[in-house]
């Protein structure tokens, strides 16, 4: 194998520890993307390379929001992990803290259109993501209490026994230091059962600022409703501090515990992929939450950020400029039924 030699740095990189407005944990993958239906992929069908992964896409979206963003992560020794690694530092993320294992990457082979279907297969099993453990997470213990916040999901915790033990340490790592935790259920059962993705969240839920859930495709496993107001109230009852219940393009429920309500998402007028979607939207809300804006403005910011990142192909094909967010999110401030 080639040698990875040094791992990219960015500007972004404060060089000491305690330095990061927001830590992402979790999964990097490489992402292959067809040029048409899964089950239509004949010989010669084209694809083209990118890179993603719920992790890095929420990394890149909290580096584009503004957030000083480093990536804790576990990359392989096959020849793709350096172009990974740099894709993740051109969108502003500092990879100088990820630990590489004799291992393959994870990847996946994606389809989708323009109405939102979306159609993956997954190559994970003993992938270098599924080796983070408690042993990484000490390894960064000094970045952990340093930081104002912390993304991480279901997914990370599902790779593997270790990995799940490594999201909790990290969680209770952060929250002991006073940190937000920010946390996506991100239930995939092809990658777990229910039982073990509940387990996950009873232990993880207490210890959460921002509990961000799709309805009803988690709050149905995870929770058993598929109404958002009740699966809001049911991960509150766990421990969560503010949850967010998203719906697609459909309307957000966001409640925070003294008052809950649908919120319009802005409409992307045309909508290429939602890959990331739901990512996009936690590491903007996190960054802004990180950064001192008031929690309906963060939550607007992330569902601008969610609805712009729709007009990109895969996980980061469409991670939209503050600024640009910022301007939609001012043209559909945060408001809706109670």
């Amino acid at each position: 194998m080639t040698p990875l030699g040094p791992a990219p740095r960015t500007g972004r990189d404060t060089g000491r520890a305690g330095g990061y407005d927001v830590l992402v944990l979790g999964e990097v993958l490489v992402e292959i993307h067809a040029d048409t239906a899964l089950r239509e992929a004949a010989e010669g069908t084209p694809a083209r390379i990118a890179y993603s992964g719920d992790a890095l896409n929420a990394a890149a979206a909290a580096a584009a929001a503004g957030a000083r963003t480093a990536l804790l992560t576990v990359v392989g020794d096959d020849e793709l992990s350096v172009p990974l690694l740099r894709r993740a530092a051109a969108l502003g993320v500092d990879v100088a803290h990820v630990h590489r294992a004799p291992r393959p990457n994870g990847a996946y082979l994606l389809a989708s259109d323009t109405e939102g279907d979306r159609e993956f297969v997954y190559w994970r099993t003993r992938s270098a993501g599924s080796m983070l453990s408690t042993r990484h997470v000490e390894s960064w213990r000094e970045l952990l209490t340093g930081t104002k916040a912390l993304v991480t999901s279901g997914i990370t915790g599902a790779l593997s026994a270790s990995s799940r033990e490594a999201v909790v340490a990290a969680a209770e790592t952060v929250h002991g230091a006073g940190g937000h935790v920010s946390y996506d259920p991100n239930f995939r059962p092809r990658l777990t059962g229910r039982a073990g993705a509940r387990e996950l969240l009873a232990r993880i839920a207490p210890l959460t600022g921002l509990l961000k859930t799709s309805c009803p495709a988690d709050a149905g496993a995870l929770v058993a409703t598929t109404d958002p107001r009740a699966a809001a109230a049911r991960y509150r009852a766990l421990g969560a501090r503010t949850v967010v219940v998203t719906a697609g393009a459909g309307p957000l429920l966001l409640d925070d515990g003294a008052r809950a309500g649908f919120h319009p998402v802005p409409v992307n007028p045309a909508p290429v992929d939602a890959t990331g979607a739901g990512d996009c939207f936690t590491g903007t809300a996190t960054a802004r939450l990180a950064l001192g804006d008031p929690l309906a403005e963060a939550v607007a910011y992330g569902m601008a950020a969610a609805s712009l990142s729709v007009s990109g192909r895969g996980g980061t094909g469409h991670v939209p400029a503050f600024a640009e967010t910022a301007a939609l999110a001012a043209a559909h401030p945060l408001s809706g039924s109670g």
